[in-house]
């Protein structure tokens, strides 16, 4: 059931940390050139318009939960990813998601970024299958998510490297994998 006109704690909580993240990002882009570079912007103008758009989810966050909370929530929906299917978070599911971003950073200078973002797609897409349920770990499964992974990651890649001159790690000295 709705709670009408009653702000929520835990999503004032979502609304003020969303506000706090875009703070933190308008503060560090404030620091970083406005130079203009050969495309006519800077290289602060991503940083900006990430930290604004993530400013305006806030405040959109923060209405929400003052004006009665996430509309569209009911208590009879599902729990929420990562959570086991009983409401209660999913700790494997967790570490497996927090380890593939820990491990993204840990290894894209040593691997690259291509295998380093594969490898952190596999994990993210086992800690989310494993909480909904379906803990599948066969071969062929891996297999499936890291060629999704390469899929995703390698034209990233190409599009940084190759179009946009941003020099990324790879590899190797070629600037293709």
């Amino acid at each position: 059931m709705h709670s009408a006109r009653r702000p929520k704690g835990a999503q004032t909580l979502v609304a003020v940390g969303t506000l706090v993240a875009a703070g933190l990002l308008a503060a560090g882009a404030r620091d970083i050139s406005s130079e203009a570079g050969y495309a006519g912007i800077g290289p602060n103008f991503v940083p900006w318009v990430v930290a604004i758009a993530l400013g305006i989810c806030g405040l959109w966050l923060l209405w929400e939960s003052l004006t009665g909370g996430f509309r569209q929530m009911d208590e009879d929906e599902p729990p929420p990813v990562l959570s086991g299917g009983d409401g209660r978070p999913y700790w494997p599911g967790f570490a497996a998601v927090s380890a593939g971003i820990l491990l993204n950073a840990a290894l894209i200078t040593t691997i690259g970024f291509i295998l380093s973002c594969t490898l952190s797609f596999v994990l993210a897409t086992r800690g989310y299958r494993a909480s909904q349920g379906h803990p599948d770990l066969r071969p062929l499964t891996l297999l499936k998510d890291a060629l999704v992974g390469i899929a995703i990651a390698a034209p990233v890649y190409w599009l940084f490297t190759k179009l946009l001159a941003i020099n990324l790690p790879g590899l190797t000295a070629t600037g293709w994998i």
